[in-house]
């Protein structure tokens, strides 16, 4: 989703999101308002967006300091949130049948950064390993990011 339909998004969940200067951070949440950084890209608003929403449907509290593990592996599944609203299975797909030819491309096509996509890729391959299957597809996560669309004759052999 980009930064304007996460917007429309949050006003639906009743989050209000402004724009501000930030010390030190892209973005806060607290209850059920976030602030993100003014002086950033769209794209990068959208990534930072997603991120603070996902610390509205997944953490509790002050997590502000990642010295507690609590802390940590709730900025973990914020950002896994993240990485599912923006990406997912579904968007590499996606990417696929638009013909992306590198991270870039995808990146741009995703409407995310090209670090964003990277992550997600890395939590990708923890997640899934090698290889995962998503609906006619095999995405490959080893060597390198590999996408196969099953032909007819191999979707009757599964």
């Amino acid at each position: 989703m980009n930064y304007e339909e996460l917007l429309i998004e949050s006003e639906k969940d009743n989050i209000t999101v402004i724009e501000m200067h930030l010390n030190g951070y892209s973005g806060l949440i607290e209850d059920n308002f976030v602030a993100i950084r003014k002086n950033m890209t769209d794209t990068q608003k959208a990534c930072i967006l997603a991120e603070e929403l996902g610390h509205y449907h997944t953490t509790a509290g002050n997590i502000l300091d990642q010295t507690p593990i609590e802390n940590i592996r709730q900025e973990r599944r914020a950002r896994i949130w993240a990485y599912e609203k923006q990406i997912g299975l579904k968007g590499l797909v996606n990417c696929f049948e638009e013909c992306c030819r590198n991270e870039y491309e995808m990146a741009k096509s995703l409407g995310v950064t090209e670090e964003f996509l990277k992550e997600a890729l890395v939590y990708y391959r923890q997640k899934y390993g090698i290889y995962t299957t998503f609906q006619h597809y095999t995405i490959f996560f080893e060597p390198t990011l590999l996408i196969h669309k099953k032909s007819k004759e191999e979707s009757l052999h599964v």
